[in-house]
């Protein structure tokens, strides 16, 4: 299983917010570069990259630093944030991120994902951020009526094959991911699953990986040096 450290961007800064509450946010580095350095040295094989800004407004206010620190670090960056359109999609892929996020449009724009995960076949992941199994949209501002296997349904369609699933009411609670959840949408898809919010211990991490899951986003355990990123890895290694 892929450990993935969170990198959330806000006005060029190292974020992370609770439940996906822009009032509810600590900020942890004035310097997200070399915090992506860090994880790096540390041995994480992926940084999963989120542009706050973006996902709320579509702004670009991070582009600068977006851009170094896919050119700063050697591992592979997945980014999503505010991805809504084609020539977005592009300029991130051109840019050098390895994997892009769709999140909004994969409820709202069927053809414009569709289109997407053509042009960039196994390059796309969709990230459904959800409260009681209902997808969030817009930076996790509004609430669909959209039930999340749905959207793993359509996905499975068109072929994109990667998965990330926040439970909105656990991230940033420090509380433990929704096992429940996880295991239910493993027995009735065949993607790949990113699991995202609440991963706060070892234990929480080791659990997942015996669920056979691709990845965890580990974020705020981190950064609240809850979890050890280089005795994670070490232990993941040797299970």
């Amino acid at each position: 299983m892929i450990i993935f450290p969170a990198i959330d961007i806000k006005d060029n800064k190292c974020v992370r917010l609770t439940q996906g509450k822009f009032d509810q946010m600590n900020i942890y580095s004035g310097n997200p570069v070399e915090v992506a350095k860090l994880w790096e040295a540390l041995g994480a094989q992926y940084i999963h990259l989120v542009d706050l800004d973006g996902a709320k407004n579509e702004a670009r206010v991070n582009k600068k630093t977006i851009e170094n620190i896919i050119n700063c670090v050697k591992i592979p960056v997945q980014i999503g944030g505010g991805i809504r359109s084609l020539e977005r999609a592009s300029q991130l892929i051109e840019t050098g991120a390895q994997r892009i996020i769709l999140g909004t449009v994969a409820v709202t724009e069927k053809e414009l994902t569709k289109t997407i995960a053509g042009k960039y076949p196994g390059r796309v992941a969709v990230s459904v951020d959800a409260v009681n199994g209902k997808a969030a949209l817009k930076g996790w501002t509004e609430l669909s009526t959209v039930d999340v296997m749905d959207i793993c349904s359509f996905m499975e369609e068109i072929g994109i094959k990667t998965l990330i699933y926040t439970d909105i009411l656990m991230d940033g609670m420090l509380s433990g991911p929704n096992f429940g959840e996880y295991e239910r949408i493993s027995n009735s898809t065949n993607l790949e699953i990113i699991a995202s919010g609440g991963v706060t211990t070892l234990e929480d991490l080791k659990k997942l990986n015996q669920m056979n899951m691709y990845g965890a986003i580990v974020g705020k355990s981190l950064y609240d040096k809850r979890i050890n990123l280089k005795e994670a890895l070490e232990c993941l290694r040797n299970e």
